[in-house]
């Protein structure tokens, strides 16, 4: 059923995206009188449509986002020479038909997130102090820099005051970057040097810190001991063994340490505190084996819900999507210098999780989802690889500046290039998300 319904989700939000992007180019085709024969919803043999002027519009066989067919859209075409071809336009108009499509994108991205805060805004509520540490994992970059929980990070490489949302994203890019830390302890502050590793399971810089939260009960394992014991989703988690919960982490690090003693686990549930005795049991999770209770554990995060006015939103739409643009540069960034693993790019069986986990907790969470793969779709279609919109955007900037056609033998070198370089990056996003589904991918939830 699950499958069905991640599918069924999947389907829906590509669809939307490559439609969208496809009458980019259809409009932007049409403004520069480009005849179009082929507007098609889907891929493959045509199953039903109509003709309406010079272009069909089409349902296809294969319902997975469609494309756009212009009139003599490649070089050597003997319809390149017509003056309702694409070729037979100048380079300043094929750029612009062709940037048309990621520009639609993003404009997607910026209005489903200004549509939705106009509708509803969740914003997590600021915390009384910023940068709170929670856990410190034993022998970690922080804990070798003397980090302990209970500090708080004042500064970090330049930035002053900073948020966890900050912290994080900061130290996901940086492994095997040296960052200045200046951090505060007994109302002293003390400045040290931290330089993340790289976590092998993730990708991704790991400095060994944790926020400082309240932690409560975010999945139950069925026939584990938590679940024998009454613990519900939602459930505050107070101390295990008198030792009190400030991160997801602690709470798994008590208990891997318990080796299978019994521990008791304080919890909070509608106001009333509680005390149980759980006994761990020794599961595989992580790709490695440990002593567990069966409960994943998140961070309690309040919201305050709002509606905002239209500039509002949108100013407020703008600066999330440049947030998630700047994320995405600085991925591809710390890719290229091997600070961050490829390892955490999302094929199509990640992308259907996602949506269907999305679409499970509701359509705030689906158009957020949304507008982030529009805006992923946009800078991708972007880069500047052979076959792509940003390849042809670069093979026009190119005859741009030399003012002469590059020959069809280049061009049909780069096209095989791009094409090639495609299913390499396909193959490798599809290893990722089964090997994400195997057993040693199973840090995806760390259960405690």
């Amino acid at each position: 059923m699950v499958f069905f319904e991640n599918f069924f989700a999947l389907l829906i939000l590509i669809g939307v995206m490559i439609i969208v992007h496809e009458l980019g180019h259809f409009w932007a085709a049409r403004l520069c009188d480009v005849r179009v024969e082929v507007f098609s919803f889907g891929f493959g043999p045509r199953l039903f449509g109509f003709r309406r002027g010079d272009t069909d519009y089409r349902f296809s066989a294969i319902l997975f986002g469609g494309y756009v067919k212009m009139y003599g859209e490649q070089a050597g075409d003997e319809a390149s020479a017509d003056p309702g071809s694409f070729m037979s336009k100048p380079r300043y108009q094929r750029l612009f038909i062709v940037f048309a499509g990621p520009l639609m994108n993003i404009l997607l991205a910026i209005g489903l997130l200004t549509g939705l805060f106009m509708f509803e805004f969740r914003k997590p509520e600021e915390p009384p102090v910023r940068g709170l540490i929670g856990h410190v994992m034993p022998g970690s970059p922080a804990d070798q820099a003397g980090l302990r929980e209970g500090d708080r990070i004042a500064e970090l490489d330049g930035l002053v005051n900073p948020s966890w949302e900050d912290i994080f994203l900061k130290e996901i890019q940086s492994a095997y970057k040296t960052l200045t830390v200046v951090y505060e302890r007994g109302g002293q502050r003390h400045r040290v040097t931290v330089t993340p590793t790289m976590d092998e399971r993730m990708g991704v810089g790991s400095a060994g810190w944790y926020e400082k939260n309240e932690v409560e009960v975010g999945a139950v394992q069925p026939g584990m001991p938590a679940e024998k014991a009454g613990l519900r989703r939602g459930d505050l988690l107070v101390s295990v063994n008198g030792l009190p919960i400030h991160s997801r982490v602690s709470l798994r690090e008590i208990i891997k340490s318990s080796g299978g003693k019994p521990v008791v686990v304080e919890y909070e549930r509608e106001g009333v505190r509680k005390k149980v005795t759980i006994a761990p049991v020794y599961e595989s999770a992580d790709g490695q084996s440990y002593w567990m209770i069966g409960v994943q554990p998140e961070n309690r995060i309040r919201y305050v819900v709002t509606q905002l006015p239209f500039q509002e939103a949108l100013a407020e739409s703008l600066r999330q999507n440049r947030k998630g643009a700047t994320m995405i540069f600085g991925f591809l960034h710390g890719i290229i210098e091997r600070r961050m693993s490829a390892k955490q790019l999302q094929g199509p069986i990640g992308i259907a999780s996602l949506s269907g986990d999305a679409a499970r907790e509701g359509a705030s969470a689906y158009l957020h989802l949304m507008a982030m793969v529009s805006l992923n779709l946009a800078i991708f279609n972007l880069l500047p690889i052979p076959i792509l919109d940003g390849g042809v955007i670069l093979l026009l900037l190119v005859e741009m500046v030399l003012r002469r056609d590059l020959s069809l033998a280049v061009k049909e070198t780069v096209i095989k290039v791009g094409f090639v370089f495609l299913m390499v990056v396909t193959v490798f996003v599809l290893y990722n998300d089964i090997s994400k589904l195997l057993p040693a991918g199973l840090w995806l939830r760390s259960w405690g």
